[in-house]
């Protein structure tokens, strides 16, 4: 499950790019905020999920929200902005059983790039070399192929693939991805041989008749209309409709959307979730994250490059959860309000994380007022100390 929204600068109010995503994965599924800081390799691969790959000379800095047990990501960012989230989908294409996790791919992306267009392009390439496939799930089974949304502060893409197939859509405005396939027609870009494998495969009559999302989707295709999950359907709905206003928490309140359930409850829920306000080089991209499970429950905490003393966890893979981690302690600690008869205890918690968030957010919105009037090193300082407020505070809400 999962879904990702981006407001390029025409759509956003303030003409800075706005992403968002929840990630929806089994319930119990940690998700770790994580860093990897720029680093050079002298080692010849990388060991991904599940293979290994060359490795490149220099990786850049990256912020993840990571589940536990794997090698990638299910979101982030990088030191130049360049932010991705990805989405499962279901094709008429056979899953190989090993390859590159979509969750691969995304980290690789992020730490070999420095725009969107260069991560496109090494997922891309990576894709058609070494394939995408295996289990995506530590526990049970669960098989998808991939979709994402590529972005930085000028520029996104989607990208939805099909095994080793791929399809591009270069956003205008504003878009959503969810869990079906959404590029209608041929795309903007599209890998070479793709709508003559779909008319060998019998998934469309011929050249004039291809549209991608039809054609390769699995699930059941009436007329002309590609079945839209409900929340893809409502996540464009509230973009458009905000369209040349939306904000950073505009965007949050969007993930925590519950009448097409949006912010995801049940044996899947929002896990993790991820706001990133991009801007270019020379201003800081801010970027906020829960590291816990239901945006709707959770505080949404800043973060920005260089990532130094802000609260982190070292990227995974782990072996094992770990009791002690945020996301644990707080999963412990909401459970009690999924019965009714704690409703009054939870719009009590509800009442002061989100007097606490709003606090964290007008003082970085404050903050970066200032950012041309400080040194690097004291607009740093300052942050870091609101990002470790953040923290502190939300660890007291459940303790």
């Amino acid at each position: 499950m999962c879904d990702t929204l981006i407001s390029l600068p025409n759509a956003s109010l303030d003409d800075y790019t706005m992403f968002g995503k929840n990630s929806d994965r089994l319930s119990d599924e940690v998700q770790l905020i994580t860093h990897q800081p720029r680093k050079t390799h002298e080692e010849e691969e990388v060991k991904c999920t599940y293979i290994s790959i060359p490795q490149v000379k220099e990786t850049y800095a990256v912020l993840l929200s990571q589940p536990w047990w794997m090698w990638g990501a299910e979101m982030g960012t990088n030191e130049f902005g360049v932010t991705i989230g990805n989405e499962a989908v279901y094709t008429k294409e056979k899953i190989k059983k090993t390859g590159l996790l979509g969750m691969d791919l995304l980290r690789l992306g992020l730490e070999r790039t420095k725009t969107a267009k260069g991560a496109l392009d090494t997922i891309i390439n990576l894709l058609e070399k070494y394939n995408q496939g295996g289990n995506c799930a530590y526990n049970g089974k669960m098989l998808y192929h991939n979709s994402y949304i590529i972005a930085d502060h000028q520029e996104a893409y989607v990208l939805e693939t099909a095994d080793k197939w791929w399809i591009v859509e270069e956003v205008k405005d504003v878009r959503a991805i969810s869990n079906s396939l959404s590029i209608r027609g041929k795309g903007d870009m599209r890998r070479e041989g793709i709508i003559q494998h779909a008319i060998e495969e019998g998934y469309c009559k011929d050249d004039d008749d291809f549209d991608f999302a039809k054609t390769f989707a699995k699930s059941k295709v009436i007329g002309d209309d590609v079945p839209l999950t409900p929340r893809a359907v409502k996540s464009t709905e509230l973009l458009n409709d905000a369209a040349g206003s939306i904000t950073v928490d505009m965007m949050m309140e969007f993930l925590r959307e519950h009448e097409a359930g949006i912010c995801m409850h049940g044996a899947f829920e929002s896990v993790g979730s991820q706001v990133s306000h991009l801007k270019p080089p020379r201003k800081k991209s801010v970027h906020w994250f829960t590291g816990s499970n239901h945006p709707c429950l959770s505080m949404y905490k800043p973060y920005t490059f260089p990532i130094r003393d802000q609260k982190v966890n070292s990227p995974g893979p782990y072996e094992k959860k770990n009791n002690d981690w945020f996301w644990m302690k707080h999963a412990k600690f909401i459970e009690p309000f999924k019965k009714q008869v704690n409703e009054k205890e939870k719009l009590t918690y509800m009442n002061e994380f989100d007097a606490l968030e709003r606090k964290i957010f007008l003082n970085v919105r404050d903050l970066v007022k200032q950012e041309e009037d400080l040194k690097e090193d004291d607009f740093m300082e300052k942050f870091n100390k609101i990002n470790n407020e953040a923290w502190k505070k939300a660890y007291e809400l459940i303790m």
